[in-house]
């Protein structure tokens, strides 16, 4: 059993705003330090899978046809 963390982000050429609600949010909770927010989605899964290499594939699938926009997201992800 594999557990794998998947991180899924807008891309830097793509507006984020959700991103800018959040930052704007801090500012007036006194957070002047916050420069920039982005906001992205963290998705864990389970696999049964023992080759990592395969696990790997298959990640990259479901992430492509699924779990990210190819268009306007990017996306990594870490087996533990």
């Amino acid at each position: 059993m594999l557990e794998v963390e998947v991180y899924v982000s807008l891309k830097k050429t793509v507006s984020d705003p959700q991103g800018l609600a959040v930052k704007r949010s801090l500012e007036s909770l006194g957070y002047s330090e916050v420069k920039e927010v982005r906001v992205g989605k963290f998705i864990q899964l389970r696999l049964d899978l023992e080759d990592r290499e395969k696990a790997s594939q298959r990640i990259e699938e479901m992430c492509k046809k699924l779990l990210a926009n190819p268009i306007i997201e990017d996306f990594t992800f870490k087996i533990k």
